[in-house]
């Protein structure tokens, strides 16, 4: 499986990135994997290697987005806060929102979890790269 370090055309993909993220509802959450899913794979790059690498991809757009860009609400799959710069700003922003942790620092995402099933229409057949 080869290595990717970024999507072959990053701007397009955080694109699609940031608007799925502007979608998704004040007290909600969705993971980086979830966001991976909405988006078909670039053109040349194998399901397989999408899938382990998209994640990752989208939490380089959430940490390059616009200001208009509800990145607070986009968590990890175990729904934690990732470890980066900024992240101490995330719960709080979350908390504001009527996002609850629980002890251990964890959002609960069948509560709070985002489906987007309703929300978006992104082609799975076509790729916008």
């Amino acid at each position: 499986m080869p290595s990717f370090s970024s999507p072959p055309n990053p701007q397009a993909f955080y694109e699609q990135v940031w608007a799925i993220a502007r979608l998704i509802p004040r007290g909600k959450v969705a993971t980086y994997g979830q966001i991976a899913k909405m988006i078909p794979p670039p053109n040349g790059v194998e399901l397989e290697a999408y899938a382990a690498f998209a994640p990752r991809w989208v939490g380089g757009a959430m940490a390059n987005c616009p200001d208009d860009v509800p990145w607070q609400r986009v968590i990890n799959s175990q729904g934690r806060i990732s470890e980066r710069p900024g992240a101490e700003r995330q719960r709080p922003l979350l908390e504001a929102e009527g996002v609850v942790f629980d002890a251990k620092g964890k959002v609960d995402l069948k509560k709070f979890g985002w489906s987007g099933k309703d929300e978006i229409d992104i082609p799975q057949q076509q790729s916008l790269f």
